[in-house]
């Protein structure tokens, strides 16, 4: 991010073109935003649908959370 200009040294119009400037900026991200939320919205109504359909099961049902744990502390030799 830019930092501001020193101000005082700004004419009225070029201060009201810097607010324009930076509005267009906020717009922008605020409709970016807006999309990426939107798609995290389709991605949770999948994966609930995923999860309905399955039963509640999920893939991390078939790990062995104790296993994993032992290989990803250096406590156990990963499965060769």
């Amino acid at each position: 991010m830019e930092p501001l200009p020193d101000l005082a040294t700004l004419s009225d119009e070029q201060l009201k073109e810097l607010i324009g400037q930076l509005e267009a900026q906020e717009h922008e991200v605020s409709y970016r935003r807006r999309i990426l939320h939107g798609q995290i919205d389709i991605l949770r109504a999948e994966l609930v649908a995923r999860l309905k359909s399955s039963g509640g099961k999920t893939v991390l049902e078939d790990v062995d959370v104790e296993r994993l744990t032992e290989i990803l502390s250096g406590k156990a030799a990963p499965p060769s």
